[in-house]
């Protein structure tokens, strides 16, 4: 990191949060806009414009971000419970006060008023246009233009709804459930593992976060101890389960108030796919692609558990289970790849891999980055020790041309923290009524593994590619100039907001990328061509599997929002697992779709969508990358078609100006099947 500091012009977000400044600031915003909404619904008809009636709410709501969405985001990372707790309040208040203003019918009427003055006028340009667009979109999809009763109703159940998305969210950030081993129980797990453990007794405590329970389904041998730790795991957050059959029920009502067949087809109105039958003829298509492979796949996994059983002396089992799963997956590659993962993790220190990831960033994008100094004059104090703050500048022929706002880092696990890795757009850009800039602020909040008390903090290679997908949600945010704050960066369709940090995985699998990312915790050495072939080729290796995963909890996802039926949750979680997934439970029925927390937070009805972004990812890289994977020039052509514009234009629009033309699967399939296949048949 450069030794000098140049002065961002606007200060980071201040992060001195109390219980009683979050409620005030988001009481502040609720009072400044119903007054504000009041003067806008008391403009005589023949007044209402663009400019004071849709610019104005845009900016109002633009600003109050700036002070409501970190004391939001605190629930997920404050150490402080009453924090957490304020935040969440904060947020359902909010939530609730969105749906209301959202359904007041007087400014439904002044936004088409707007609208007619606009079209008489045809002054607005195309982002403009959009934004009006949207914003009446938005109340007709609330029930604006339907009878007052039917208004009432819905506004009660979407407002039930959220609450309970809340209570859900909140279940599976602060469970603290935890299990029981003793050593012997722990044979397998590597000694690294085990010390990160405390004791309790003469046994050890693992608690459900990731660094703790990935290695006892990855590496336990006893095939009881697997059990226990991944049933446990399913129902860690049990009481959600009837929770989100509540939801799923008061989803159906939404539906059906609003006109459409079902939940799944009103959240698609509005996505790349548009329907229900579009999504579900894309995933039964894919599982008809995969099953073959998958089946293959679970045939060589069953052929070494039946070698494994007989070395360990275990009683035979002819049935791959749920905890079978990622231990095979992990032994297979090892004995097929001479693919050992803890020992890739020895080259990948988070020390040395951190600050490589941001590098590659740096040069790819044109940017460069600066620790914010914790101080009261710079603004770098944050929420916890463990967060960072960088200021990001655009940087171009050797010189930082112009500043792109702020990023935060906060890695490591902690007890009431986030428990997976997810980038939070907190702070959007857009563009002042003066002409300036207001700038945006993102943080990545992941999981990676603490030191030990033999070995400082390493990454598994599966780590490396999270954290770098995770970094391309961020750099969308950070890379994106939009004129509205609505549309920018992953403001874009959900089943199109992944394929930009799919697309950006494909650096951690390129030799050149793992060298330089790499580096001996304790000899320093870049891993040796060896192993990087190996791991290049493990890419395609039980993609079937992998993938008839996610396929299942796509599947999983729209048959709950398609179905005119009460199901039973758990039991379609275990049985369409098992049809799908190619693994079963032995007959025992746990809810673990009580923890499937995408579904209650954004991706209802939408998590199909990270299979189906994946088709643009493998052509925008195929296409545009391939060749000349670190090339600044095809880089800034991504940040400017792609990156720049977020969602002020139809994605499809973007991809076609990036690709030169209309997507397709071809690069997709060839990757996905024709290179595991490949792969397979070699071994």
């Amino acid at each position: 990191m450069p030794a000098t500091y140049p002065k961002p012009p606007t200060a980071p977000p201040h992060w001195v949060y109390t219980p009683k400044n979050i409620e005030t600031n988001v009481e502040s915003y609720i009072t400044d806009t119903d007054k504000l909404l009041d003067q806008i619904a008391a403009l005589p008809q023949g007044q209402r414009t663009f400019d004071n009636t849709v610019r104005r709410m845009a900016f109002h709501d633009s600003a109050a971000d700036k002070g409501i969405e970190p004391g939001l985001f605190l629930q997920y990372v404050s150490q402080d419970e009453g924090v957490r707790n304020a935040s969440v309040d904060a947020d359902k208040k909010l939530q609730e006060y969105g749906l209301k203003t959202i359904a007041r019918e007087d400014i439904y009427q002044a936004l088409l008023d707007a609208e007619a003055d606009a079209k008489a006028e045809n002054k607005l340009n195309s982002e403009e246009q959009r934004l009006m667009d949207r914003m009446i979109r938005d109340r007709k999809r609330n029930g604006l233009g339907l009878e007052k009763s039917k208004r009432d109703e819905l506004l009660k159940i979407q407002t039930k709804i959220m609450g309970l998305e809340v209570d859900f969210q909140r279940a599976c950030n602060e469970e603290k459930g935890f299990l029981l081993f003793t050593e012997e129980e722990l044979v397998g797990v590597p000694e690294a593992a085990i010390e990160g453990y405390p004791k309790e007794g003469d046994k050890y405590k693992v608690t459900y976060k990731t660094p703790d329970i990935v290695p006892i389904f990855q590496y336990a041998d006893n095939p009881e101890t697997r059990r226990r730790a991944q049933l446990g795991y399913e129902g860690k957050t049990i009481q959600n389960v009837p929770v989100l059959e509540e939801i799923i029920e008061l989803r159906k009502q939404v539906a059906d108030i609003l006109g459409f067949e079902n939940f799944a087809d009103y959240i698609l109105d509005i996505k790349m796919a548009k329907d229900s039958k579009t999504v579900m003829d894309f995933l039964n298509d894919l599982r008809t692609k995969l099953t073959p492979l998958g089946e293959a796949e679970k045939k060589n996994f069953l052929e070494l558990k039946k070698e494994v059983h007989k070395e360990k002396g275990y009683a035979p089992d002819d049935e791959l289970n749920l905890w079978d799963y990622r231990y095979y997956d992990r032994l297979w590659t090892e004995r097929k790849l001479a693919l050992d993962d803890e020992k890739v993790k020895e080259y990948f220190p988070v020390s040395k891999v951190v600050p490589t990831i941001l590098d590659i960033y740096k040069q790819l994008l044109s940017v460069q980055f600066y620790p914010v100094p914790r101080d009261e004059e710079h603004g770098g104090n944050t929420w916890h020790n463990d967060a960072e703050a960088y200021a990001v500048w655009d940087h171009q022929d050797g010189k930082d041309t112009e500043f792109l706002g702020y990023m935060y880092l906060d890695l490591f696990p902690r007890e009431n923290k986030y428990g997976h890795a997810a980038v939070w757009g907190l702070i959007p850009g857009w563009t002042k009524e003066d002409g300036g800039r207001s700038y945006p602020t993102v943080c990545m909040v992941a999981n990676l593994a603490k030191p030990t008390p033999k070995r400082p903090a390493l990454m598994k290679h599966s780590d490396v590619v999270t954290f770098f997908h995770e970094m391309g949600h961020a750099f969308h945010g950070l890379c994106s100039r939009t004129q509205f704050s609505r549309f920018h960066g992953t403001h874009v369709a959900r089943d199109f907001v992944e394929a930009p940090s799919q697309m950006l995985e494909n650096w951690c699998w390129l030799p050149e990328q793992l060298k330089s990312m790499s580096s001996h915790y304790e000899t320093g050495e870049s891993l040796p061509d060896d192993l990087i072939q190996s791991i290049v080729k493990s890419k395609n290796v039980n993609q079937g599997l992998f993938n008839l995963r996610q396929l299942f909890f796509g599947l999983y996802d729209m048959t709950l929002h398609t179905s005119k039926e009460n199901i039973d949750q758990t039991k379609l979680w275990c049985d369409l697992r098992k049809d799908v997934s190619l693994v079963t439970t032995k007959g025992e029925y746990i809810g673990g779709q009580s923890g499937f927390a995408h579904i209650v937070g954004g991706y209802g009805a939408g998590y199909y969508g990270y299979l189906y972004s994946l088709v643009f990812a493998a052509d925008m890289f195929e296409t545009v990358f391939s060749k000349a994977p670190m090339s600044p020039e095809n880089g800034m052509k991504y940040r400017n078609e792609i990156l720049k514009v977020g969602g002020s234009r139809d994605e499809m629009d973007s991809l076609v100006a990036l690709l030169g033309r209309k997507p397709t699967n071809d690069a997709f399939l060839r990757d996905l099947l024709g290179g595991a296949e490949g792969e397979a048949a070699r071994l």
